[in-house]
């Protein structure tokens, strides 16, 4: 973005949700109270029944919203890609690697509460983040030709397991600075998908059914059950 542009100003409701989003992650969804949320954004806990219903009303809109988000953009980064394969896969790389540097504590919630959603909104989560994921399979078997469907999606799978773990490299100093991990992370994603098209007989197959929790956000950490990603 141009640096004549001023940023987008942060609605209160989005100050509530990522207040939410730390707190849930550092002490557990049944670990905060709508006080504590409420005091985070200078706000009575009351006052927060103006913007949602309550808690389960926040982690809903926090997952169902991230799964959301992340598909849209991969959906647009995929649309401006043209018929050029590898870039549109540079770029959904990049954008999943913005998610996971930037809303690290979503990964952590994710992985932590989605079973506490109700059940219609766990689906739509779950939905978002299979057409998350297919999107990445066509485009990973674009780049790769000679890559097999599962195979392709048990990497995307492992990749969104990769740069999802960001939540776990969380202590002081861990990380080194923010250009340079996301540049490490986009080698190390691009490396894992240029393993697929390794001679089989060579390395063995990657075949088989990935749909556990490492996608969306893990689902989220990876989208789960397709998916995450979130997911």
């Amino acid at each position: 973005m141009s640096s004549t542009h001023a940023p987008a100003a942060t609605s209160r409701r989005e100050q509530i949700l990522k207040e939410a989003a730390r707190l849930f992650a550092e002490r557990g969804f049944h670990g905060v109270g709508v006080d504590e949320i409420g005091a985070a954004v200078g706000i009575s806990g009351p006052g927060l029944y103006r913007h949602f219903a309550g808690k389960d009303a926040m982690l809903a809109e926090l997952l169902v919203g991230i799964s959301e988000r992340l598909l849209e953009g991969g959906r647009i980064r995929a649309a401006s890609g043209g018929d050029r394969p590898a870039a549109v896969l540079d770029a959904l790389i990049e954008g999943h690697i913005d998610f996971a540097l930037d809303d690290r504590p979503l990964i952590t919630v994710h992985d932590r509460e989605l079973d506490r959603l109700r059940e219609a909104d766990r689906k739509r989560v779950r939905r978002l983040q299979r057409e998350y994921v297919e999107l990445w399979v066509q485009v990973v078997r674009e780049v790769y030709p000679a890559c097999t469907e599962p195979d392709a999606r048990a990497s995307v799978h492992a990749v969104f397991g990769l740069l999802n773990s960001t939540p776990h490299l969380s202590r002081p100093g861990a990380l080194p600075g923010r250009a340079e991990m996301s540049a490490l992370l986009h080698r190390l994603a691009r490396g894992a998908f240029a393993a697929v098209g390794v001679d089989e007989g060579a390395s063995g197959s990657a075949s088989g059914r990935a749909d556990g929790g490492t996608g969306v956000p893990g689902g989220l950490s990876a989208p789960s059950g397709t998916s995450g990603q979130p997911h």
